[in-house]
């Protein structure tokens, strides 16, 4: 189950402890972000950090975050970032983008410490099929810097594949093996929905995911589910710059500021699984009200909205495993980027479907 400490304690005194040891080893947080990446210095089996945001180059894979004094340090990468969490847990960010040029990255910390990377594929790149083929690779002249990909062009995307042929899909590899147990922020949220209306839009929007909602002909086999707690005075665990923070045990969905260019983030922490997906653990929610407009019923004069049930049930397939598809599966619910005033995202295309069969 997540989330089940509540709206109340333990988790948060856990990260906050956690944090503060981590701090006062290195002597400081957040401090100036160092140019060029500089290395670790290593000495005797340790090694000692500089101050400010770190990158994979700075606390490589196979490096320990317990030697290192890493634990509660921020990582970044293409963008995104992740705050270095306890041993034993897996960190994921996934931005859904205006354009497609941000997606993402897993840090895992092992049991003993030993810190992973899992970056994001080329958009298209290693998707699986119903056959678990992998689909095409997006066109080099749609690739960014940093493997990043570009939103397809209007001519792309009118040839994209109808919904229901396409069974492109990825996961994150990770699962609710129970209930996910979560809650509503008690500040203001997308398209100025009352509590009541965004636990509708939030609910209907998770269901679509725990039901596999489509118009392909699947039927349900989802074996997770989605348990509402109320409002809290907790906020999701995610920063100003779209980046995960130290977790509080409690999963999350309200909205505010994200950098722009991001509609949404989810973050998702979970417990690596020997032979089969993580177990998660916490995740949590961010709409962008700073930079965009929601609306929970996009009309004909719609101009600039997003539908706030599209990028829920988006940011919902991210809770439940599903990860991104990239250009030529603009069909997809979890296709990388975001279309303002459409409904289509609210149903899961065939590669979604088989996507969360693939993981349940």
């Amino acid at each position: 189950m997540t989330g089940r400490h509540g709206p109340g304690l333990a988790g948060r005194v856990v990260a906050a402890v956690v944090l503060a040891v981590s701090v006062a080893v290195v002597g400081g947080g957040d401090g100036p972000t160092r140019a060029g990446g500089e290395a670790s210095t290593r000495a005797g089996g340790g090694c000692v950090l500089g101050r400010g945001a770190l990158t994979p180059e700075d606390l490589p894979a196979g490096s320990s975050v317990l030697d290192c004094a890493a634990v509660g340090r921020l990582v970044t990468h293409g963008g995104a970032g992740v705050t270095v969490p306890e041993p034993g847990t897996k960190v994921t960010v996934d931005a859904l983008s205006v354009d497609g040029t941000r997606h993402g990255f897993t840090l895992e910390v092992a049991a003993d410490g030993t810190v992973s990377y899992d970056y994001d594929l080329e958009a298209g790149a290693g998707e699986a099929g119903e056959e678990g083929e992998a689909a095409p690779a997006a066109p080099a002249s749609e690739a960014g810097a940093g493997g990043h990909t570009r939103a397809a062009a209007p001519a792309a995307r009118a040839a994209r594949r109808a919904p229901c042929a396409d069974s492109a899909y990825a996961v994150a590899d990770h699962k609710e093996y129970g209930t996910y147990d979560w809650w509503l922020g008690d500040d203001a949220l997308p398209g100025n929905l009352s509590a009541a209306e965004a636990r509708r839009a939030f609910e209907d929007a998770i269901g679509a995911i725990t039901g596999t909602r489509n118009d392909c002909g699947f039927g349900d086999a989802v074996a997770a589910r989605a348990l509402f707690h109320g409002r809290t005075h907790h906020e999701a665990d995610i920063d100003q710059q779209a980046r995960c923070a130290a977790r509080d045990g409690v999963s999350v969905w309200d909205a505010g500021n994200l950098s722009g260019g991001v509609v949404a983030t989810t973050c998702s922490w979970s417990r690596p699984m020997s032979g089969r997906p993580d177990w998660l653990k916490e995740a949590d929610v961010r709409f962008n009200t700073s930079h965009y407009t929601f609306t929970n019923n996009p009309t004909g004069d719609c101009t600039d909205a997003y539908d706030i049930r599209s990028v829920a049930t988006h940011e919902a397939g991210h809770v439940f495993g599903l990860a991104h598809v990239g250009p030529g599966h603009e069909g997809q619910t979890m296709f990388t980027n975001s279309f303002a005033c459409t409904t289509d995202a609210r149903t899961l295309g065939r590669g979604d479907v088989l996507g969360l069969r693939n993981l349940y």
